[in-house]
């Protein structure tokens, strides 16, 4: 069976966007760009991979994405209907009736989607945030790679935004960053 995995940037505080959705104020030094390329390049989007010349990396921990629709908007914004064309790509959403893509395929049951995602053949299933998201998901949820950047934001949307869930994980992978990025990886708990 697939596992479910929430790869995602945060502040030390627990923020994963700013309050408006951005997330430009993540300081990515090279040595963290370095290690995602060799490690996670399939979290890049299509077009910053061609950017940094590897497009044509192969996926090495999933083939699927899960994002909520402000995850998504950014790519919409600027144009880019597809933003992860290398994966199956799940959007959910509760204002979006009509994908924008055939590439895009809106749900609105992320639990079902992502219980049927699991029970294939395959590669991972990438969960590209939202707070909501994740919070909805947390039951699903396998594994937790969490990019700590060292920075305290004050507030912005909480890398879990849902009712109080005390879940257990177990800490099995510590990476330290010369830019001061912590990389730590958590599998669910017994």
């Amino acid at each position: 069976m697939r596992k479910l995995s929430y790869y995602i940037g945060t502040t030390i505080d627990g923020y994963i966007a700013s309050p408006d959705d951005a997330i430009d104020f993540f300081p990515v030094g090279e040595d963290l760009l370095a290690h995602i390329i060799e490690e996670y390049p399939e979290t890049l989007p299509t077009h910053v991979r061609e950017q940094l010349g590897v497009a044509g990396a192969p996926n090495k921990h999933f083939d699927t994405m899960v994002q909520g629709r402000k995850t998504y908007d950014p790519a919409l914004k600027i144009g880019i209907t597809s933003p992860y064309r290398h994966f199956r790509q799940y959007v959910v959403s509760r204002s979006i009736a009509e994908s924008p893509d055939p590439e895009i395929e809106i749900v609105a049951d992320p639990v079902a989607k992502v219980r049927e995602l699991k029970a294939e053949d395959g590669m991972g299933i990438y969960l590209g945030g939202g707070g909501e998201l994740a919070s909805a998901l947390l039951p699903e949820i396998d594994e937790l790679i969490v990019k700590v950047y060292p920075v305290v934001a004050g507030t912005g949307v909480r890398m879990f935004s849902g009712a109080f869930t005390p879940t257990p994980f177990t800490l099995t992978e510590t990476k330290t960053f010369d830019s001061g990025v912590l990389i730590q990886k958590y599998t669910r708990g017994k």
